[in-house]
């Protein structure tokens, strides 16, 4: 089959990067071809190139400006399949967060393209169904959302161990602002007592602000400023980091943890790699490891270093948790798991017209 992935820039750092990656090497290494569009691309002649079975973008406004919905609408006619990632329903993410979309019950343009059929066949999102967060989206578009997780890449994400990432506790992220006050009582304090390593983006002003101009330049497709920053990791250091490092901590925003029903990549990325995890309580997480015996979730800050410190002198306890932890993850948890199902909805669709 042919599926086109639509990501608008090649040259962003954040978690985008290695979704669109990890969808990538699944599909091409399940035996489909995989094209993807950029803002670089001309629309009508990648369709007319490429005869896509399925096309994948989102409801994102950063996404929505390079298509021509009628033109997708000419090739949906044809055969062609449109899988749209849906913003919130009713987005808890803060209005400061200039790249984040409102909520989607409040973009009346969105949902009239959604009820006009235009902007898709299919919806989805990362989220639970339970989640309330997307409540109200199936009663008022008359549409329904699959839940297709975020996972991990089973090909660029594999247990390598190394010298260079040798560490007490590691952690690779962004440091968003949600997120800082959990760092400052939960996670710095560690300095104190362990070889703490920290990776990742936005960890200073100067960092954030080159990010802010670098997404400007990207949404306006300026090709300097949308390159301005490159990735500080390459793609195969992360896993590397994992491998290497006693315990791998994982922070997620308040309001994943307050909504419980999506978690982030290193949920399934640090098993994959033979990580050891230790996360803060998303309730979802719950639904997706067996707690305590794939993986260890912190139910309060007390609880945090009271594991920290539990696992860091007891190692041979980790041992039985990496291990079942990777294989529920290969299992269930990669994105050749998520490419599986958006094949076999494209199928059920086309079965039943």
């Amino acid at each position: 089959m042919n599926i086109a992935y639509h990501m608008p820039s090649l040259d962003t750092i954040y978690a985008q990067r290695t979704i669109y990656y990890g969808y990538k090497n699944a599909f091409e290494d399940l035996g489909h071809n995989f094209f993807t569009l950029t803002s670089e691309n001309n629309l009508e002649k990648f369709l007319d190139k490429n005869f896509i079975d399925i096309f994948i973008t989102a409801s994102h406004f950063y996404y929505q400006k390079d298509l021509n919905l009628n033109l997708l609408k000419k090739y949906r006619n044809s055969g062609m399949v449109l899988f749209s990632k849906i913003d919130f329903w009713n987005s808890p993410l803060s209005g400061l967060r200039i790249n984040e979309a409102k909520s989607l019950k409040d973009d009346t343009k969105t949902i009239q393209l959604i009820k006009d059929g235009l902007l898709g066949d299919v919806f989805f999102h990362v989220v639970e169904q339970s989640d309330e967060r997307m409540a109200g989206f199936e009663k008022e578009t008359g549409y329904k959302y699959y839940t297709i997780p975020l996972a991990a890449d089973k090909i660029n994400m594999k247990y390598e161990f190394d010298n260079n990432f040798i560490a007490d506790i590691s952690y690779i992220g962004t440091y968003l602002p949600d997120k800082r006050k959990f760092f400052k009582e939960w996670v710095f304090p560690l300095k104190s007592k362990y070889d703490l390593k920290l990776y990742g983006q936005d960890w200073t002003f100067q960092e954030r602000l080159i990010g802010w101009i670098q997404k400007f330049g990207q949404y306006y497709n300026l090709p300097y400023l949308s390159s301005i920053q490159k990735p500080k990791l390459h793609l195969g250091d992360e896993s590397r980091i994992y491998s290497s490092s006693r315990i791998c901590i994982n922070v997620h925003e308040t309001y994943q943890k307050k909504y419980g029903g999506d978690c982030n990549e290193r949920t399934f990325k640090i098993p994959l790699c033979g990580g050891f995890e230790i996360t803060d309580d998303v309730a979802c997480i719950h639904k997706y490891f067996q707690v305590d015996k794939e993986i260890i979730i912190a139910k309060n800050r007390e609880d945090w270093f009271e594991k920290i410190d539990y696992y860091m002198n007891n190692p041979d306890k980790r041992l039985a948790i990496v291990e079942a932890g990777r294989e529920r993850v290969l299992k269930e948890h990669t994105y050749h798991n998520r490419s599986e199902q958006i094949i076999k909805i494209y199928e059920e669709l086309k079965k039943h017209g």
